[in-house]
């Protein structure tokens, strides 16, 4: 696979073929070369159709501020139990799985859930995950090296959530293998369009998940852990205010896994290969370490792992020149704002010291996702421990492009380590 150069901006996005590109711009079929790179489309809708509709109540949103204006807003909800309802079919346990979670739910519900995960996620507590994560990462990077036909993927990027929200809930090791498909049959019924056979994977997913921590709550109610160590029995404590409810507790557990899995494989495997496709940007990290702080920052810009959010108005809503009906569905495509020259200098090149960096890769305001500090201490420790191990990582053969629209990374991505 051949170096590719850094973008510029996308040719003809400001004239009539942009124009044509943005009028005909469908989430729920988009064209095919929108998988493999979607900024020229999103370049298109930030220049012609920055509010572009989807349906007479459903807007896609690309533009920074706009984004910015909605995650601020009080007229914009998270919960989903009308869309979801007629999306998933309300009482399925795909429908149960995603309205009691975390990520799509307002306060009270959304305020008591947050601040028993994010007390149990607090500073100390990733602090102390960091040294188990080098372990995990340095295992994983022999096995890398021993192998005759690495895949950066399979082998490496999905491997790392899985084990650090593994550790996190004190799952046995030999009881991990489903975790992943499990997570990704989940999440992938989020699509715009999931169809009956993704639906069909998620409503099992979730119902199979839901035996399983049953099970794993009943033993751990038996034989509790130390809670500075077990998230688990510290999320089954609940805090001074309160206690989550025994679904609460399992879809939120479930959540952890979800979130953790998508964000940080995502977050790793872009973030590698942007690197081995900058190969300036991938050598200046070598030779600066120290960057990596600045640079998970800036591969979360680039190439966002989660490229869409959604709200719904519950009363009409400012938005650039216009005002956004009460009762629409908005799509806020966090992808496209962070390549928005509005508020970023020069969008389209990657620039591992680049600040100020303000991104919205992980949302913003009361919903901003709230195991962000956990996903960038993951990515600094894997991408940092990769790179200098092996500064010469290059592609080996054709990456294999996950084609979802709502999360942006890669199936499979083989490696040539030295």
């Amino acid at each position: 696979m051949p170096a590719a150069q850094p973008p510029g901006p996308s040719p003809g996005t400001a004239g009539p073929g942009g124009a044509e590109l943005a009028r005909s711009f469908s989430l729920a079929e988009p064209p095919g070369a929108f998988f493999d790179d979607p900024h020229p489309f999103f370049d298109a809708l930030r220049t012609h159709s920055p509010v572009h509709p989807l349906a007479s109540d459903a807007v896609l949103l690309t533009r920074y501020d706009d984004l910015i204006a909605v995650y601020r807003s009080r007229d914009c909800s998270s919960d989903k139990r009308r869309e979801f309802g007629a999306k998933f079919g309300a009482g399925t346990p795909i429908f149960e799985h995603h309205t009691t979670s975390l990520v799509f739910s307002d306060p009270p519900l959304h305020t008591r859930v947050r601040r028993i995960l994010m007390g149990a996620l607090n500073q100390k507590a990733i602090a102390r995950m960091e040294a188990g994560v080098v372990t995990i990462v340095g295992h994983l990077l022999d096995r890398l090296d021993d192998s005759a036909a690495p895949d950066l993927i399979e082998d490496f990027a999905a491997q790392i959530p899985v084990e650090v929200i593994g550790n996190l809930l004190a799952i046995p090791r030999e009881d991990r293998g489903p975790l992943r498909e499990w997570s990704l049959a989940i999440l992938s019924a989020l699509e715009p369009a999931p169809g009956p056979a993704r639906l069909a994977r998620a409503n099992a997913a979730v119902t199979e998940f839901l035996v399983f921590l049953r099970e794993l709550i009943a033993q751990r109610a038996r034989h509790p852990g130390d809670p500075e160590l077990d998230m688990l029995t510290r999320l089954m404590r609940g805090d001074s205010e309160g206690r989550l409810t025994e679904a609460e507790l399992m879809h939120n557990c479930i959540f952890l896994l979800n979130a953790g899995h998508e964000t940080t494989t995502n977050l790793i495997g872009n973030g590698v290969v942007t690197l081995m496709t900058h190969r300036g940007q991938l050598e200046r990290l070598v030779a600066e370490p120290a960057l990596i702080t600045s640079a998970v920052e800036e591969l979360l810009r680039y190439e966002s792992p989660i490229q869409l959010n959604n709200r719904l108005t519950t009363a009409p809503v400012p938005v650039s020149d216009r005002v956004i009906p009460e009762g629409t569905f908005i799509t806020l495509a966090m992808g496209a704002a962070n390549r928005d020259p509005a508020a970023f200098p020069d969008p389209h090149r990657l620039d591992l010291a680049r600040t100020p960096n303000h991104h919205l890769a992980f949302g913003q305001g009361a919903h901003a996702c709230s195991g962000m500090n956990v996903a960038r201490m993951e990515g600094r420790v894997a991408i940092g421990a990769l790179v200098k191990r092996f500064p010469k990582i290059a592609v080996a053969g054709p990456p294999v492009r996950d084609r979802r629209v709502r999360f942006r990374g890669f199936c499979s991505v083989p490696v040539r380590v030295r």
